[in-house]
């Protein structure tokens, strides 16, 4: 399946009322402001949507919210990846049927020390046979523990339903040997904003960048700059948004981030326990961080 993604994707935040449920009519919000923007997709219940504490009914009710706000010029993908590879291809098939585009299926961890290229061979290509959408592996070791080597890597690029990868590394050797052992059409996209200059570079397509929820005409300025040729603009932009996702993403996670949206008008709201929100004196180091870098 041709599925040509590029440019810059938020992973949308989850968001919750003070009640601990999840607030579907301030998803909507969020999208419609963001579709203003230039952002070029979206890819909904991912590592920063706290995909790990939801239910599979609030995955299922945020996709389908997510499809009827997402307009067609706009890519999204879903994020359907489970400790089981049976689980994962059942959740990856409701999410076609609701109408994602593409699937971002995350390395199984729990077992982590089992979980060799043999074993990850065999589990995303039994997702990739399995379901109508394509997919695209994720790469985080920092949450999982688990690191999809290269030369897994480029073996699951030659199939055909195995479309791309989403790398959260931020280890630009390894991103580089990703670019080196695929093709120019297996899709590449960087999963933080830290090295995003870096892996347009290198090849990357695009980013699927927290920050992009926070700045997201900054973060697609970059890869517009970069596509243009206007690489020392876009280096400049670049250093801007590393000290802004070191005070925000990297310091604080997923309630920096959901604190940030907040100061820039749309919805963050608390996550979901056992994560929790900002004390006072944090939020204040965000207001900071946002009003240094232009953006209040």
């Amino acid at each position: 399946m041709s599925t040509d993604l590029r440019g810059v994707m938020p992973p949308v935040p989850t968001p919750f009322g003070e009640d601990g449920e999840v607030a579907y009519g301030r998803l909507a919000e969020n999208l419609q402001r963001w579709n203003q923007t230039d952002l070029s997709g979206y890819l909904v219940v991912g590592s920063t949507g706290e995909c790990a504490t939801l239910t599979e009914q609030e995955k299922l009710r945020l996709w389908e919210v997510a499809r009827k706000h997402i307009p067609g010029e706009k890519r999204f993908i879903a994020g359907t990846g489970c400790e089981s590879t049976r689980e994962t291809i059942a959740l990856t098939n409701r999410a076609a049927m609701i109408g994602a585009e593409a699937a971002l299926v995350v390395t199984p961890w729990y077992y982590k020390g089992a979980m060799k290229s043999r074993e990850l061979e065999a589990h995303y290509t039994a997702v990739a046979d399995a379901t109508p959408i394509p997919i695209l592996l994720y790469n985080v070791p920092q949450f999982t523990g688990v690191v999809i080597e290269p030369d897994a890597v480029a073996k699951l690029a030659g199939h055909p339903n195995i479309i791309g990868m989403k790398d959260s590394s931020g280890a630009m050797g390894t991103f580089a040997e990703f670019v080196r052992v695929t093709s120019s059409s297996f899709q590449l996209f960087v999963g933080t904003a830290m090295t995003f200059y870096a892996g347009l570079c290198l090849g990357a397509r695009g980013g699927i960048l927290a920050l992009a929820n926070v700045a997201p005409q900054e973060c697609a300025l970059v890869h517009r700059l970069f596509e243009d040729g206007k690489h020392d603009e876009a280096k400049r932009l670049q250093l801007r948004l590393i000290l802004l996702t070191r005070a925000i993403n990297s310091r604080f996670g997923i309630a920096g981030v959901k604190a940030a949206m907040a100061f820039r008008g749309y919805y963050g709201g608390p996550p979901r326990p056992p994560l929790l929100s900002l004390q006072p004196e944090e939020m204040e180091v965000v207001r900071r961080e946002l009003a240094a870098a232009g953006l209040l």
